[in-house]
Order: structure tokens, then C-alpha cells, then sequence
């Protein structure tokens, strides 16, 4: 761990509890994680399936075909996709807050993105296999040095028209609020002279009414919590349903570049971060609210530009 890794102040604390139920509630807490696991299991071996097949595929094949799957992944698990706003253009930087390791398949369900990720994610059971399938680009958060690499990759893939999925927070959070977004995938943007898509991310329970309910936390994946209780609790549920709200496309030659080198891609990230704010709603949950941070200097990240 280095300063500059990202933190949350989410916590188990911050999901939901159950509360009392009746015998029918009860008895489909133990019939629906039942049905939905069995069915998750067979998009799963499906998509294993398919991993094998996609470098083969042409890019239009392989979009269609991680598209289908992660819309079946969210169906199977009792999760429902609104989508609103406009599409991404080609080589656009998609910029999303992070709450669920649900995220990356409400992303693809809507428009297939190559995704940056922790390299963690590259050892997940199955999913990994299936991430590093999918061209996604591990970063090491420990090994810094590895950055600039990085960044490079995603502005050549930004080049040649792949759009590319960044969770700018660097972590998850409850949903009820953002984080300091980290401004070094930014760079990419800049370096490649690619749009800016903000995307917000919200998690409703099913039957909650955009706007009428506070945000629900059931697929929030905080703190100590782990993939496979995160699992079980979506798979319990009723149902939840995920709106992806694709804002105004930001351009990187509208934002100012400031004095610093690193001044313009800061600048960008709090753009970007501003127009994921706009749609979130007001936390009605009391949860402490995201304050501004100084994100520490560190050398390898001051020579990404």
C-alpha cells in the first residue's frame, strides 16, 4: 500500500440489514439465490465458452458478443438495466463512479468498453480469465513505475477507436457519494485527443422510483465484504435495478491546461467528476459526504504527460 493508493470511508456499514420477514419472505430467500445461482452458473460456463472464441472474433463479433453476455450475467442475478443519455462515440474515454463489482457488466450491457482495472481482478475465479479475454489492462496500484505504461496502452487503444472503461475513483464506494477522482487515466484522453463520456452509476432497489427513495446499497461492494457474500445478498433480493446515465460528452481541448503539466488531466478528472455529481442524487441516507482531497505528488505519476 502507497499514499497514493485510493481508500473509502464505506464499510459494512453501509449495506443494508435485513429485517424481519414473514414465512413467504423467508422461504424465497432460500428458493430465489437457489434458482438465480443456478442460472449464473450457466451464463458463467457459457461465457467461459465464449472467452475462448473472442480472440478470434472481429471487434463488431466480440462488442455483440460481451454485450449479450454481460446483460445475461445482470439478468441471471436479478438485476435490471436502465439506460439514458447518449451513446459513446468511438475511442471515447468512458468515465463511471464505482460502487459493485456489477459495474463493469452494467457498462458492457449497455456499450462493450475495454476496461482498466486493479490487477487484483486478474486472479477472481473465472471472471479474471474471462478480464484478461476481454483485452482489459491491469494496473499494479504497488508498482507505480508500471503507469505511464499504462497510460500509454489505453491512449493507443483510444486511437484506433476502442473505447475504454475507467473507474476514476480507483475504488468502491456506497454509492451515496464520490470520491477524488484520479486524473493519470485522464492523460490517455489528452494524449490521444479522445472525448470524455461521464457516466453515473445508480443502484435502486426494484419497485423504488427514481428520485422518491434514498440510493440502496444491496450491491455495494465495500470494505471487508467479499465477492461471494456481495453475490449471495444480490441474489436474495427482489430484484435491483442499475441506471446508467451517460452525461455530455466532455472534450479535453475545452478544459483548461493550467500551469502545471499535471495541471490539465486534475482538471479534466474534476470536470468529469462534476458531471457525475449533477446526477447523483442528494444522500438521504446521512452518509458522511465526500470532502475534497490532495492527492499526494508522486514522481511517476508527474511524468505521465
Amino acid at each position: 500500500m502507497n499514499a497514493w493508493s485510493p481508500t473509502s470511508p464505506c464499510d459494512p456499514g453501509c449495506l443494508p440489514v435485513a429485517g424481519r420477514t414473514t414465512g413467504r419472505a423467508r422461504a424465497l430467500r432460500v428458493v430465489r439465490p437457489a434458482v438465480r445461482g443456478a442460472a449464473l452458473a450457466v451464463v458463467l460456463v457459457a461465457g467461459l465458452l465464449a472467452a475462448l472464441v473472442v480472440p478470434l472474433l472481429g471487434p463488431s463479433a466480440t462488442s455483440v458478443v460481451q454485450r449479450v453476455w454481460a446483460a445475461a450475467v445482470l439478468s441471471a442475478c436479478g438485476v435490471r438495466v436502465r439506460h439514458t443519455g447518449p451513446p459513446a462515440p468511438p475511442g471515447a474515454l468512458v468515465v463511471a463512479n464505482h460502487v459493485s463489482w456489477l459495474d463493469v457488466f452494467a457498462l458492457q450491457a449497455v456499450a462493450p468498453v475495454r476496461m482498466l482495472a486493479k490487477a487484483e481482478v486478474r486472479r477472481w475465479p473465472l471472471l479474471g480469465l474471462m478480464a484478461a479475454r476481454a483485452g482489459t489492462v491491469f494496473l499494479d496500484r504497488d508498482r507505480l513505475r508500471d503507469l505511464p505504461g499504462a497510460v500509454a496502452v489505453l491512449a493507443d487503444a483510444l486511437r484506433t477507436g476502442t473505447p475504454i472503461g475507467v473507474f476514476a475513483e480507483g475504488t468502491t464506494r456506497c454509492g451515496r457519494d464520490l470520491g477524488a477522482f484520479r486524473p493519470a487515466a485522464f492523460q490517455a484522453a489528452r494524449d490521444a485527443g479522445a472525448p470524455v463520456v461521464p457516466v453515473a452509476l445508480r443502484y435502486r432497489r426494484r419497485g423504488d422510483l427514481p428520485g422518491t427513495a434514498p440510493l440502496d446499497a444491496t450491491a455495494a461492494f465495500v470494505g471487508d465484504d467479499t465477492l461471494a457474500s456481495s453475490l449471495r445478498r444480490v441474489l436474495t433480493v427482489r430484484g435491483v435495478d442499475v441506471d446508467v446515465t451517460a452525461c455530455g460528452v466532455v472534450d479535453p481541448r475545452t478544459v483548461p491546461a493550467g500551469p502545471a503539466r499535471a495541471s490539465a488531466r486534475r482538471a479534466l478528472a474534476d470536470r468529469t467528476a462534476t458531471a457525475i455529481a449533477r446526477v447523483l442524487p442528494p444522500d438521504l441516507a446521512g452518509h458522511v459526504a465526500a470532502r475534497p482531497v490532495a492527492l499526494p505528488t508522486v514522481p511517476e505519476l508527474e511524468h505521465v504527460a
